[in-house]
Formats: structure tokens, C-alpha cells, sequence
């Protein structure tokens, strides 16, 4: 079997590597038909003459069809504005689309960048319906999600398909060795979606525990009034993410209290299981399709029970030990390159 990996998607992008690299894994030949667009731009989504024509010209280019075989297309993310090329491109074989997130989900509700009836509300959610509706096959993250994005775009149940996000393994693998003394690593960009000012206040309310927060973005202003135990880095190269994980007494997952929060379990949570670290997250459906005995969940938006629960975590070795054991095994068993390579193969196969 040979797929067409298409579009603008972002080619660094953890969901997309990570897809590609399962697929490969499992036996199935991966061409790539990628028009740059989004690397290298720190706010993907900010409109503007150049953002519109660079996104324009490549739509252009992916309109030419292949000159490779391949039994089936799968349209990666961002890919939102690429269903109506791929359709094109695809010649009447099969069309996935791997969306992982709604548009107007993201930048209406998650990030409030835009009021729901507002002109770009209502047309993020029109492109959302009509990448959605494009699509022979959407393969949502978590069942969670697929249900929202099925309700999004009126879809019935079997034109969705679930697939975890995982980790790229090529880069995160096992190796956790915490450092003394203990600290709570939270990785990520700093957005609603992952509750950075819960962290902040569960670090005032735990000022014997170190918090080491990497990453930056919308809510970045926050760190300026951090306390003195939470220390900031703006960026670690990808390549060196496993060496924190490696190091961190836990790491901390997303505590966002939005709808989008409930229902998605990001790649960090899943890269931190790889590396064996112990996991700190809200307590989700989402998180909950995974196994909440593999986490330790704490109430979403909850700073007292955030910091309670590294408080313990700091002073328990043997519960640290065990925890993190028993998330690498379920990383094992549930979203691992090579089950989630199978996973995909099936699906495809399913289709075709």
C-alpha cells in the first residue's frame, strides 16, 4: 500500500511526523506532496496580504496532479483550506483528512481571539464544515474530539476514525532519571488550552517545589509576576525536549478549563509517557480514553489540587517510581508508533 501525504501541512509538525513515521513503521510506502507555507512562522493563522497570497500560490501548486501512484491521500495539518487541491489530486481514490483540531474551536473558543457571530467566527466555522464534509475519512485524536468535529460538520459516525496523537520515537524514548532536587516541568506554548496560569498559582501555592515552565506565547505576559520557584525558558531546541523529560520529577500536562481542553490530549502528555516521565493533567473524558491510572488527574482549573498532587508526588519516590512505570506501559500498549502505525493501516485498508 502507498499513500500520498498532502498539502500545506507544517512537515515538523509532531502529529504529522509522527503519523508519517507510524505509517512507515507498519509497512505502508509514505510520498509526500508538501507545499511549504507555515514553516518557520511563529503565528500561523495571522491574516494578512502576504499570509493570503504564499497560501493562495501553494493551493495553485498542489492543484497539479501526482505523477506517482499511490492507493490513497491524506490531507495533514494545518490543511483546513487543502481539501478542495486533494479532492483534485486524488483522482477519485480515498481523501483523509488528519485535522486534529477545529478552527473554530482553536481561535473562537479556546483562544478568544474571535467573538462566535463575528465574520471570522462564522467563517471559521464554514471552513471547518467544509474540510470536514470534503473528506471520505476524518481521523479525530480522541474519540472526544471525533464526536465534537462529527457534530461540527453533521457527519455520520462512519466517515470518522480515532487515532491517538503518540510520539515521535525516533526522538522520545524511555530514559527517565529525575534530578534532585524534584521540579515540575511544564513544556508547551502558552495558551489558554494548557492553563499556565493554573500552574503559576499552584507554584505560589507550593513554594517548596520547583516549577520549570519552557515554551512561550499568547499568555507569556503572565510569567512576568511568576513566583520564585517557577524559573522560564522561551525555547528548547526539539531535539532536547527528551532530555527535560528525562530530568523532571513529573511533567505537567494541560489544565485549560475549555471545551477544546476536555477533549484533546496533547502531544506532550504523550511524549512525556515515552520517556517514562510520570504525568500530572487534568482530569478530562479525554484523558479518561487513555487510562486515568496512567496520570494523575487533578480537576481542571484546580491550583490547590494541582499543587497537592506535585507536593505529593515530590515527597514519594516509590509513588513517582510506580506511576511512571505504569504510564510507559500504557504508552506502550495504547499509543506506540507500532500500534498506532497498525491502527492507521487498518483504517486505510478499510477504506480501500
Amino acid at each position: 500500500m502507498r499513500v500520498l501525504y498532502f498539502g500545506t501541512y507544517e512537515r515538523d509538525y509532531p502529529r504529522n511526523a509522527q503519523v508519517i513515521s507510524a505509517l512507515r513503521g507498519a509497512g505502508v510506502g509514505v510520498l509526500e506532496r508538501h507545499v511549504s507555507v507555515w514553516e518557520g512562522r511563529t503565528h500561523k493563522w495571522r491574516a494578512g496580504p502576504v499570509a493570503v497570497a504564499r497560501l493562495a500560490l501553494a493551493e495553485v501548486r498542489l492543484l497539479r496532479r501526482p505523477v506517482h501512484e499511490f492507493d490513497a491521500l491524506i490531507v495533514g495539518y494545518p490543511g483546513h483550506l487543502d481539501l478542495a487541491a486533494a479532492r483534485y489530486a486524488a483522482g477519485g481514490r480515498p481523501v483523509v483528512f488528519n485535522p486534529l483540531v477545529s478552527l473554530f474551536d482553536t481561535f473562537v473558543d479556546d483562544r478568544g481571539r474571535f467573538a462566535p457571530g463575528s465574520l471570522a467566527g462564522r467563517a471559521l466555522a464554514a471552513i471547518d464544515r467544509r474540510a470536514l464534509r470534503a473528506a471520505d475519512c476524518v481521523v479525530a485524536d480522541t474519540t472526544a474530539n471525533a464526536e465534537f468535529l462529527a457534530q461540527r460538520a453533521e457527519l455520520p459516525g462512519d466517515r470518522l476514525a480515532v487515532c491517538f496523537v503518540g510520539a515521535e520515537e525516533r526522538v522520545f524514548g524511555p530514559g527517565w532519571k529525575p534530578e534532585t532536587p524534584f521540579k515540575a516541568l511544564f513544556v508547551g506554548k502558552l495558551i489558554p488550552l494548557h492553563g499556565l496560569s493554573t500552574v503559576l498559582e499552584a507554584a505560589r501555592l507550593a513554594p517548596e517545589v520547583r516549577f520549570r515552565i519552557v515554551g512561550s506565547g499568547q499568555l507569556e505576559p503572565l510569567l512576568r509576576e511568576r513566583p520564585p520557584n517557577a524559573e522560564h525558558v522561551a525555547w528548547v531546541d526539539y531535539e532536547r525536549l527528551p532530555a527535560e523529560l528525562h530530568a523532571a520529577g513529573c511533567a505537567l500536562g494541560i489544565f485549560g478549563t475549555s471545551g477544546k481542553a476536555q477533549r484533546v490530549i496533547p502531544n506532550k502528555v504523550f511524549q512525556a509517557l515515552a520517556c517514562g516521565a510520570p504525568v500530572v493533567t487534568a482530569d478530562t473524558p479525554a484523558a479518561r480514553e487513555l487510562d486515568d491510572r496512567a496520570l494523575r488527574l487533578v480537576p481542571a482549573g484546580d491550583a490547590q489540587a494541582l499543587a497537592d498532587a506535585v507536593r505529593e508526588l515530590a515527597a514519594d519516590a516509590q509513588g513517582r517510581e510506580t506511576l511512571a512505570a505504569r504510564g510507559h506501559e500504557t504508552y506502550l500498549r495504547r499509543a506506540s508508533e507500532a500500534i498506532l502505525g497498525r491502527r492507521w493501516r487498518a483504517l486505510l485498508e478499510e477504506l480501500l
